[in-house]
Parts: structure tokens; C-alpha cells; sequence
């Protein structure tokens, strides 16, 4: 076995291996080792990711994927316990390295190279009788909304896009991921196969102010399917005005409609104070995803 370091959107045919690899062990797992923006990594050179490939021969292994601050890793379930995930790691050096899920064998490879986890990213989910209980938006007077493709009519591409950038990068200025987005980032966003203009909604006032926004997702990989809210952002200056829980429900009430029974979101587990909200909404702690770091010295 040996570690081979290229960026695999040049080698079309070794990331198609890497990404069957990848569903193998969502399959085996229960949980996407890459998230979303690594599994386009995969493909798309623009995002600059530097693949790790562990390859006996013609097999391909594993993969531990780089985009610049974090490793993302999986290794084929057909051959664990056989050195892989530790030379995956070791290629990491001092980088910090997500484990999806957190199962029980990353959490022991962790410790095995004493990696203390540094960041818990949690899945939050409801369903049932409580989404339908909170899947209401009610109307108010000094916002309305529209959903994006609704607001390009009305405004036209550039306004809107570009108070949804200063709108995401206020709310998100502190986000690793989330924050410092430029219109190439967002209309990158935009090529996903699942996106569409409808289910991205705007809290907007009457004299054209952008309060906040709530961009869902649409979940058809499985059966049945599910929405996720995948991003929520209030602007500063909207703070304090009680829009937060209208705009988390104008997202939930668009999905009900679309006939969601189940809603995800991905929550920072020390954001205290939304995981509380979030938990008095009905949303229970269904996974986790960590962070493992090498220490830092005193």
C-alpha cells in the first residue's frame, strides 16, 4: 500500500472509484463519510481540494480529502483494520480531521493518535405530528416573503444576490464555512443538481430590505423524502425584532408543503442558545459530527 497525492478532478476515472467507495460505506455506516462540498471536491477543480489516495496495486482503499483546512477521510469497509485509516491520518499530519457520524472505530483511531475533538457539529431533527405543529408561518406587518425566484422578478438578479451575500456574510462572519462568500461561492452553489430558486425564501420589508433568509434543501436520495433547512441567516440589524423564529418557519411550512414528515438542520453544539430553541421546537439530536485536533502545546 502506498499514499498517492494528486487532485482528483484531473483523474476522472479514480474519483468516480473514490466516490463508489464513498456510497459503500454510507451503505455500511449509516452516515456520508465526505459531506457535500468534498464529495464535489471530487469532480470540481475550482474548490482546489488535495486528495490523499491509500492504493494496493490497482484497489483503491481510501481517501483522506484536503480543502485547504480540514481532512475529510473514508476508508473501504472491505478492507478496515488493516493499517489504512492510520496511514490516512499520518498523511494528515497536523491538519484538523472531521469524522462523520463520530462511530466508535474513528473514535478510536482518534485516540490512538492522542487527536482531542475540538468541534461537535449536531444533527437536529423533527418529524411528524411536531413538524406539523410547528410548520406555520404567521404573517406580520413589517416583513413579507418571497422566495428567490420571486424576488429576481421583482428586484432582478444582481440586487437580490447581492443583499443575500451581505445578508449570509453578516450573520456568518464568524462560520469557518458559511462566511466570507463571494458571488462565485454562491453561484457555485447554485449548480447543485438539488438546488432550486424556489426553495431559497427571503423575509423582505416594504421598502426593500432584506431581514433575513432561509435557503432549504430537498432530500430525493432516499425514499421517502425529506427537507433539511440547510442555511438560516438574520441580519444584524434585524436582531432583536423577534424574526428569527418567523424565518425558521417560513422554511419549515414551505417544506411541509412540499410534503416533508421529517426536517434536519446542522447545528454548532456550543451554540447553546439555538440548540435550546431548536430543542423547544420539537428538534431531537439524531447525529453528530466532530472535529479531532492535534493538541496544541502549552
Amino acid at each position: 500500500m502506498f499514499i498517492e497525492t494528486l487532485r482528483l478532478p484531473d483523474h476522472p476515472d479514480l474519483a468516480a472509484r473514490v466516490r463508489d467507495l464513498a456510497d459503500r460505506a454510507t451503505e455500511i455506516d449509516g452516515v456520508a463519510p465526505l459531506s457535500e462540498q468534498f464529495l464535489l471536491g471530487l469532480i470540481d477543480a475550482r474548490l482546489g481540494h488535495l486528495h490523499h489516495v491509500a492504493v494496493d496495486e490497482e484497489e483503491v482503499l481510501g481517501v483522506a480529502a484536503f480543502d485547504g483546512s480540514a481532512f475529510e477521510m473514508v476508508v473501504d469497509p472491505a478492507r478496515r483494520r488493516a493499517g489504512v485509516g492510520a496511514a490516512l491520518l499520518t498523511s494528515a499530519g497536523e491538519a484538523d480531521v472531521w469524522a462523520h457520524g463520530d462511530l466508535p472505530a474513528a473514535q478510536a483511531l482518534a485516540a490512538a493518535f492522542d487527536r482531542v475533538p475540538t468541534r461537535r457539529l449536531l444533527v437536529m431533527a423533527v418529524e411528524g405530528e411536531a413538524l406539523a405543529t410547528v410548520a406555520s408561518y404567521q404573517g406580520r406587518d413589517d416583513v413579507y416573503p418571497l422566495n428567490l425566484e420571486e424576488s429576481i422578478a421583482k428586484w432582478g438578479r444582481d440586487d437580490v444576490e447581492a443583499k443575500w451575500l451581505a445578508a449570509n456574510n453578516d450573520a456568518f462572519s464568524w462560520h469557518p464555512e458559511q462566511g466570507g462568500w463571494d458571488r462565485s461561492r454562491l453561484s457555485r452553489a447554485q449548480e447543485a443538481e438539488w438546488f432550486s430558486p424556489r426553495d431559497v425564501l427571503f423575509l423582505w420589508t416594504p421598502d426593500g430590505q432584506m431581514a433575513g433568509f432561509h435557503w432549504t434543501k430537498w432530500h430525493t436520495e432516499v425514499s421517502p423524502a425529506f427537507g433539511e433547512v440547510y442555511v438560516v441567516g438574520l441580519s444584524s440589524e434585524f436582531r432583536g425584532r423577534g424574526l428569527g423564529d418567523p424565518l425558521l418557519r417560513v422554511g419549515l411550512e414551505h417544506l411541509a408543503g412540499k410534503g416533508a414528515d421529517r426536517v434536519v438542520l446542522y447545528v454548532e453544539a456550543d451554540n447553546e442558545a439555538a440548540v435550546k430553541a431548536y430543542d423547544h421546537l420539537g428538534f431531537d439530536v439524531v447525529e453528530a459530527h466532530v472535529v479531532y485536533s492535534v493538541p496544541q502545546s502549552a
